[in-house]
């Protein structure tokens, strides 16, 4: 036994570890302050139920139904929330008696103890600690003068009387909280030694489950210590660790630099039967996941999905994403946790699989999805409606060897690949400004889909990127490949779009020709970009050239040619104006408005005139 100690004492890093949660909780749930702003989602859902008036059945039917995880640290966070109300903290105390005994240790005993003594529930107060006394559990000062102080307000005498002869006999100093407080006092003050072995032994403590807890944790700090005295209680006192103590342990040496001994000690929980409780998973795997550790956190994973309190999906998808977001991408990891999390009864959903596609692009991985899909669809996975953003995330990323191997294999397998994802790949194609493989892709979906309105959306993107890039003129001849060759109708704005951008690169005839075509296709015309380019920088020519194009008739309504003479006057482009009018049809020329219009302007030009000195 002495050469096992002195084995583990040969290696005593210096590194220490953070105060326990639980020490942090208990220590905010038993001060004076009321701990307001301590509270997990599971309290607040237990205090929300709480809060409701009704039957402990009818509490006990919804706390049922919440599905949270019953732990210590729950138990100290809703006692505390509830302490001033003394009717849902009885509640929430019964059903947790009833179904988790085991989940109430001595601080929550001491709280639930206080809640009752200050409420003035002598009967129930008496009866609690008869129950704490039987455990082996003390009463702390501060539930001592809260009690007294009531009892005594409520002239309670004899109960008075017994609580002052209660703590007179030593009560106080006798509570697992002073236990190991004076014992891990012992154990701190000196290197471990045959000395410190006697000392221990001299104190007459009771090593009792709850006990060694508390000394474990409160020497979290120097886990080798922490490690030395839990196998000096099993060799020398005989001690049988329980729950509580095996995961109180586990957490302190759940480290990088004690990492052979943790997986140690959680075997040997294991083998005896006991479980890693959800508190002590996810203290760890978060240890795990600051220091990088991924491999170390996989593992705990696995050891956990095989006991009874399993990682939720929700830690699940948490650890898939640490993967994706890793910098060497290990898809061994990846495939082992899928692998358990399905083999569990678990199926993968499509938030989860977003969740990690989010994650592989925000660390620049995004080449790799289909090799991680590969793995969630041999698991079951069916890609469904995330293939179109799988294909857009492609596309925009330039992933071109990857999107050829997804729609490859989609072909290869005989399923039809659905015409949103042929239009998400060229739109994303179109935004990464990859235009020749966005008009490649096209192709081959006119080919496969024909005029549908997912075709006619992935034209819009495609013309749209051609116009980013300003090439509105390579965008105008794709339409008329389209209308030559398929039956697609092109939507009406990306009619309006590339008129406009046509205009803006000076291909005035294109964007005539793109009148007719929307005109044939029954859209209304697209007047006022035109009307504005010829006033400022057309001419009578190119005026009668816009009015044959906006009409399947030899000329418009009236109203164009007055719309038309308007613009030109407005940008003070008179002569071009009178040009226009003299090869307008005999109709227009003699129309009153007209007439009417060109008086007032020449009227408005004669009196702007300067006069002459």
């Amino acid at each position: 036994m002495r050469s096992s100690l002195r084995h583990l004492l040969l290696f005593r890093p210096s590194l220490g570890l953070p105060t326990p949660r639980t020490a942090l909780l208990a220590t905010r749930c038993l001060s004076s302050e009321p701990a307001a702003d301590v509270g997990s989602s599971d309290c607040f859902a237990v205090v929300d139920i709480l809060g409701k008036i009704g039957t402990f059945d009818e509490t006990r039917k919804e706390l049922d139904g919440t599905g949270v995880s019953v732990s210590r640290d729950l138990v100290l966070e809703v006692l505390a929330s509830v302490r001033d109300r003394d009717d849902a903290a009885r509640r929430f105390f019964r059903w947790v008696q009833e179904g988790y005994k085991e989940k109430v240790c001595s601080r929550g005993y001491n709280l639930m103890l206080d809640i009752l003594g200050r409420s003035g529930d002598s009967v129930g107060f008496w009866g609690l600690y008869e129950e704490m006394k039987g455990k082996g559990y003390g009463v702390s000062r501060r539930v001592r003068d809260g009690a007294l102080e009531r009892f005594g307000r409520d002239g309670l005498a004899s109960d008075v009387e017994k609580l002052r002869e209660l703590f007179s006999s030593g009560s106080i100093d006798n509570s697992d909280v002073k236990v190991a407080s004076r014992i891990s006092k012992v154990v701190r003050s000196e290197v471990w030694n045959e000395d410190l072995e006697l000392k221990l032994k001299e104190m007459n403590a009771e090593f009792s489950g709850e006990v060694v807890r508390m000394v474990v944790e409160k020497l979290s700090d120097e886990p080798m210590k922490s490690l030395i005295f839990f196998r000096w209680l099993q060799e020398s006192l005989s001690f049988k660790p329980d729950a509580g103590t095996y995961n109180a342990m586990a957490l302190v040496l759940g480290r990088e630099d004690y990492i052979d001994r943790f997986w140690k000690i959680t075997g040997e929980m294991r083998a005896h039967g006991f479980e890693m409780v959800t508190d002590t998973y996810t203290q760890i795997s978060g240890r795990f996941f600051k220091r990088k550790l991924i491999k170390e956190a996989v593992a705990l994973y696995e050891f956990a999905m095989e006991g009874k309190d399993k990682p939720s999906a929700s830690d699940t998808t948490y650890l898939l994403k640490k993967i994706a977001v890793d910098k060497d991408l290990d898809l061994e990891l990846f495939s082992r946790v899928i692998k358990v999390f399905t083999q569990n009864g678990n199926q993968i959903t499509d938030p989860l699989v977003n969740s990690v596609l989010k994650s592989l692009s925000s660390a620049g991985s995004f080449h790799l999805c289909n090799e991680v899909l590969k793995i969630m669809e041999e698991a079951g996975f069916v890609i469904g409606s995330l293939r179109s953003k799988i294909a857009f995330h492609l596309g925009s990323r330039g992933n071109q060897k990857e999107a050829d191997e997804m729609m490859t294999k989609l072909a290869a397998s005989g399923d039809t690949v659905d015409p949103k994802s042929w239009a998400a790949l060229v739109e994303g194609y179109s935004i990464s400004g990859n235009l020749e493989e966005a008009s490649r892709c096209f192709r081959q979906m006119l080919e496969k889909e024909g005029g549908s309105s997912a075709a006619t959306a992935a034209l819009h993107s495609l013309v749209s990127g051609y116009c980013n890039s300003k090439r509105a003129a390579d965008a105008y001849q794709l339409l008329q490949d389209c209308a030559a060759k398929s039956e697609l109708k092109p939507a009406h704005p990306t009619y309006k779009l590339l008129i406009k951008k046509s205009l803006d690169s000076g291909h005035f005839d294109d964007a005539l020709s793109l009148l007719g075509m929307m005109k044939n296709d029954g859209y209304p015309p697209f007047l006022d970009p035109v009307l504005h380019h010829i006033s400022r920088k057309g001419n009578g020519d190119a005026a009668i050239a816009f009015m044959k194009a906006v009409t399947s008739k030899k000329f418009p309504s009236s109203s164009v040619f007055l719309q038309m003479f308007e613009a030109f006057f407005n940008a003070n482009r008179h002569y071009e104006a009178q040009d226009f009018l003299s090869q307008c049809p005999r109709h227009i020329r003699d129309h009153g408005d007209v007439l009417t219009l060109f008086c007032s302007r020449s009227k408005r030009k004669v009196a702007t005139k300067p006069a002459v000195a």
